[in-house]
Parts: structure tokens; sequence; C-alpha cells
């Protein structure tokens, strides 16, 4: 089944450069992209997205993090888009990274460990929403078609 999933390219990523590589391999990994937008989060907006860990004690690094230079936000497009992006993103510490996943490549510890991706249907559905509000599935299948 063709899913869509939220992809992110965090800022130590971004800074260091790797956005082109991280995209490279996305593409050689069977997925489309399908929308993607360089830009810089708001405090408000950091905090929004990451509302689920607003009781622990790392939130406050987490949201001053993403919100210390730009990011990548992409749609990405592909059977099994969820599962098939976590795999190629790679555990969250780099150290204990798959060899050849994003993380391990381009991650330089657990915070800063280059991408982000969708957890669930439901994660996806939500954080695709806050990034591109204005794009509804159908929208999204039919663009190209209207092109």
């Amino acid at each position: 089944m063709v899913e869509y999933t939220f992809a992110m390219i965090k800022p130590d990523a971004v800074e260091a450069k790797n956005s082109g590589k991280i995209i490279d391999m996305i593409e050689k990994n069977g997925f489309e992209i399908v929308f993607m937008e360089k830009m810089q989060f708001a405090q408000e907006d950091a905090e929004l997205f990451y509302e689920e860990h607003n009781k622990r004690p790392f939130f406050g690094e987490l949201v001053e993090f993403i919100t210390s230079g730009p990011i990548i936000a992409m749609v990405l497009q592909k059977e099994n888009a969820i599962a098939d992006f976590r795999k190629l993103m790679g555990e969250t510490d780099p150290a204990k990274a798959a060899a050849g996943t994003i993380r391990k490549l381009f991650g330089t510890s657990i915070g800063n460990n280059a991408v982000h991706g969708s957890d669930s249907e439901k994660s996806a559905e939500r954080e695709l929403g806050l990034f591109f509000p204005d794009q509804e599935e159908c929208e999204i299948e039919c663009e190209d078609e209207e092109a």
C-alpha cells in the first residue's frame, strides 16, 4: 500500500551540509519526495510539534535545538513509507544505528541525529498536517496528474 510520511532533515545535518547526501539516500531507497521545503521553526511551532514531550526534562533542549537553524521538511511517498523510512533512518542513537543508515552516517549524538521521521500513521497524519496544512491526500495524489 502506498503511504505518505513526514520526514525532516534536522538543523545539525543542514548546518553540516549533509542535506543533499541525505536526500540522495532517500531517493535511492525508492522514496518519491512529493513536497520539500527548507524552513526555520518558530518557537511556538516547535513546541506544538514536540508537545508529546512537553512534560519531559529534555523538552526545552529539544525545542532549542530544533529552532537553532533551518530544517528541511518533506512529504515522502512509497509503499510502506513509514516503516521503510524508519529503517533507513536507523536507531535514535547513531552509535547503535545499523551501518548504512542515515543516522549512522550523519548523526553525531542522540540529540543531533540528523533526521526525524513519523513513527506511525497517526503521527504521519499529524506531522504532515502541521507542516503542509493545505495538502490533503487527494491533492498530493492528483497534483502530478494536473501538471
